[in-house]
């Protein structure tokens, strides 16, 4: 006994009616057909339902026809079938190009195209054991993520070791030039001289300065003035090439990219934002920005490089480039290798694409970030472009355990972190709003060059703003030794053995000369980086978010020092300091302040801990990082709702729909839903409207998709049809097919007219094919907090709202956006939607 029976009337290729039977028991479909004219009977082959395959054989006047799911592949629906005049032609869905797949400033619909891609492993899996080559074909598909994250990974690590070489050579050419090899940087130029160089000078006789190349000498007034300038001259060139660059070939390399990157992986789609023009202008500008001396980082803008490349290489995989639910799989996998050369820290890279950027976080795409993220860690310290055995250049390891009572200081570190980076985040979005709304936003070339002039002229009085960020960084992070001859370190110690703990002393009056330079260097880098970050060069915020909270940190753990040493018979000190050895490490106070203020910019937590303790070695001083960073946290989130990138994202109006925040407001689906419940709802119904009811409808709305119903009158859900992939099938039709009329109809259905077709009438266009047949759909009762829920979690396109059945409205996730602004009394028309 068949368990289904269809009928469908059609045309033979000779002008006959056929009636067309197709039967399906167990899965298996069956179909035959009946040519009333000449009374033959042909019955086709059988085959599973999941096979996609459209074969048409013709035997005399009868067309014996099996039709099936075509190919559910990678990033087109099934097929559109044509119902013409001389014959029924059926055309596979993959012949329309652009099918399934989304416009510029579009959402994705992540349950579409994860069922799309199960259809198509279903596909492959019940393919394999037909021959040989469909049993590689699907151990291709099955290993073709593991593949993909390796290329990836290889491709990042290796392009992050040429951005780490050539930003190191470029920002030691505003210093001077290695005259017998001018490709190295001065460390490297230093190495074969075998001299010591301090990081407040640097040099060495085999490095020449600018003044020495002009003939003046190393020092003096005339070499101080020459090298000023030469500095300056190489800053502006350098900003001046990275601002042209930008906005020539890729307007979209400015920026650091993750607030944008954590809204495409949201599910947004931005053209060309991780294209081979924005991958190669942004891997070039940050060497530039960075080597021109200006308050940025090149450690954000790694991740939208390493994005940049995981979308390039999952093309060759179809897998994923024709499928946008599956390629953001691929991109978080790719910003963990992001963060993992940053910083070196591969394990904080997988925490940080799952705490900060990933939407959507299956424990597939865990492994194969952390897969990623290990070999590109492996191929940067293959290429070491630091010169060093670690791959990061933090790196120091302190073997002091910390008192107890450290934990009120680091706690108070976590404090200031906090209010810092709220003033931080305050003033940087005050200034951009400025420059989106002033004159100043159509220059932005010329802005570059002033706040890169301003940079440059009042950074190099100053030792410690004159010296790289990451050279800052490093010499407040580290331990005062033997060696050591920088202000910092001048301490009244008695040094006979180099083996021996080093003693509590008194500081010099060179390290209170440091505090004070260092407390210059902060207002002017917080006030830099308040003015650097936006400007349309690439630009990060880790390391200058790194810095304020290291010269935090130093000063305070400074102070720390001079209180054990000068009181160590206090209860609090009694116990570790009263032998007067080095109880109190000012360099760890250096790394939890940094920690703290980049947790108060950024909001991160555990990802945060995790690359502060592999960026630096420090992995016994897990729980005070941890103190700090909550504290941080806290305080942030007490002076503003938002870290920095979410505030850009709020700032730009991108349609991020934030998982972390609770919705609490009392509301129902009635309330959010269009139209409202007085006006007219635009839909189609199922077999009532011609081409050109469809074509008029299309030209009076701008939806983005439109309901199919059963008819206006009973408004009775069929199911729901985006409006591109019925402008690619009516264009597609348009060119098909010779006896397309505007008065065809137009079917949603598999049920042909009840009535052959009068001669002269035109056949109808069958559409069903590219209908969604089971679209999420709520009851206008439905209260609004499960509707963002499950816009958050399902990652919904919209949602169609229902009451007993009849369609009310629908709910986009445009709609649900401007809603949550509107009740947080903020600009609801602010949110960027084509």
């Amino acid at each position: 006994m068949w368990g289904m029976v269809r009928r469908e009337l059609a045309r033979s290729s000779g002008g006959e009616y056929v009636l067309v039977h197709q039967q399906e028991q167990h899965g298996v479909r069956q179909v035959h057909e009946d040519n009333s004219a000449n009374g033959n009977q042909h019955r086709g082959f059988s085959m599973s339902s999941d096979d996609d395959m459209i074969d048409i054989t013709t035997t005399g006047t009868v067309t014996e026809r099996s039709i099936h799911y075509d190919d559910p592949g990678t990033s087109h629906l099934p097929g559109v079938t044509y119902c013409m005049g001389d014959g029924e032609v059926a055309a596979d869905g993959d012949e329309i190009p652009g099918i399934g797949q989304y416009e510029d400033f579009h959402t994705i619909d992540w349950q579409r195209d994860i069922a799309r891609d199960r259809m198509r492993h279903r596909y492959i899996v019940k393919r394999r054991q037909n021959s040989l080559f469909d049993l590689v074909k699907g151990a291709h598909d099955a290993w073709s993520g593991w593949v993909c994250v390796l290329l990836v990974g290889l491709t990042t690590g290796v392009v992050a070791g040429v951005i780490d070489i050539g930003a190191s050579w470029m920002s030691d050419l505003k210093y001077g030039i290695c005259p017998s090899r001018f490709w190295f940087n001065r460390e490297q130029c230093c190495w074969s001289s075998n001299e010591t160089t301090s990081f407040e000078t640097g040099n060495c006789s085999d490095w020449l300065t600018w003044s020495e190349v002009l003939g003046q000498s190393r020092t003096g007034a005339g070499a101080y003035i020459i090298s000023y300038l030469m500095y300056i001259a190489w800053a502006l060139l350098f900003a001046s090439l990275a601002a042209s660059l930008v906005r020539m070939f890729a307007p979209y390399a400015c920026g650091s990219g993750i607030p944008e990157i954590k809204t495409i992986l949201s599910g947004f789609i931005i053209r060309g934002y991780l294209g081979k023009w924005t991958l190669i202008i942004k891997s070039v500008g940050i060497m530039l920005s960075v080597s021109a001396g200006l308050s940025l980082g090149k450690e954000g803008p790694m991740v939208h490089i390493a994005c940049c490349i995981g979308n390039i290489l999952s093309y060759l995989f179809p897998k994923y480039g024709r499928n946008e639910a599956k390629k953001r799989e691929i991109l978080s996998a790719a910003a963990a290798a992001g963060v993992s050369v940053a910083f070196g820290a591969p394990i904080g890279g997988v925490l940080f694409s799952l705490e900060e950027v990933s939407y959507y976080f299956p424990l597939k795409t865990l492994w194969r970030s952390f897969f990623c993220a290990l070999v590109a860690a492996f191929v940067l310290h293959s290429i070491n472009p630091f010169g060093n055995e670690h791959s990061v250049l933090f790196f120091v390891e302190y073997n002091n355990p910390w008192i107890f009572f450290e934990l009120v200081p680091f706690v108070g570190l976590g404090i200031i972190g906090g209010v810092i980076a709220a003033i931080f985040i305050r003033a940087n979005l005050y200034w951009c709003k400025y420059r989106k709304t002033s004159k100043l936003g159509q220059y932005p070339v010329t802005e570059v060059l002033i706040v890169t002039a301003v940079t440059a002229v009042l950074a190099y009085p100053n030792p410690y703003t004159r010296m790289s960020t990451s050279e800052l960084i490093y010499l407040l992070f580290r331990k005062c030794g033997v060696t050591n001859t920088d202000d910092l370190c001048d301490y009244n110690r008695n040094f006979t053995d180099v083996k021996s703990a080093v003693d509590l002393a008194s500081a010099g009056p060179k390290v209170y000369r440091a505090m004070w330079l260092l407390v210059l260097a902060l207002i002017f880098k917080l006030l830099a980086t308040v003015f650097t970050f936006g400007i349309k060069v690439p630009c990060g915020l880790f390391i200058p978010s790194l810095c304020l909270g290291a010269i935090v940190g130093r000063i305070v753990g400074i102070g720390m020092e001079q209180l054990a040493f000068n009181y160590p018979h206090i209860w609090v000190f009694s116990g570790e300091c009263s032998t007067m050895k080095d109880c109190i490490t000012p360099g760890l106070y250096a790394m939890v302040g940094a920690a703290a203020v980049l947790g108060g910019v950024t909001r991160m937590t555990v990802s945060l801990v995790v690359v502060m303790f592999e960026l630096t070695g420090g992995v016994r001083y897990i729980v005070p990082l941890m103190a700090a960073a909550m504290a941080s946290k806290w305080v942030g989130d007490a002076l503003g709702s938002h870290g920095v990138y979410d505030a850009h994202i709020n700032l730009n109006g991108y349609p991020f729909l934030d998982s972390k925040e609770e919705f609490a407001h009392t509301s129902l689906a009635a309330d959010v839903m269009q139209p409202k419940r007085n006006e007219t709802l635009s839909v189609l119904t199922q077999d009532s409207m011609t081409v050109e009811d469809v074509e008029t409808l299309m030209k009076e709305t701008e939806h983005n998709g439109f309901p199919v119903v059963v008819s206006r009158e009973s408004q009775y859900l069929v199911g729901f049809v985006l409006r591109r992939d019925l402008n690619l099938a009516l264009a597609q039709a348009r060119r098909a097919v010779e006896g397309l009329r505007p008065s065809s109809l137009v079917l949603f259905t598999s049920n042909s007219p009840q009535q052959p077709p009068q001669p002269g009438t035109p056949a109808p266009l069958l559409l069903k094919n590219i209908l969604d047949m089971a679209p999420i759909t709520i009851t206008d009762q439905t209260p609004m907090e499960t509707v963002v829920d499950m816009f958050r979690k399902l990652g919904l396109r919209q949602t169609l709202v229902t009451h007993n059945g009849r369609l009310l409205g629908v709910i986009t996730k445009k709609d649900v956006l401007r809603y949550v602004k509107q009740l947080d009394n903020e600009d609801p028309n602010s949110v960027l939607f084509n």
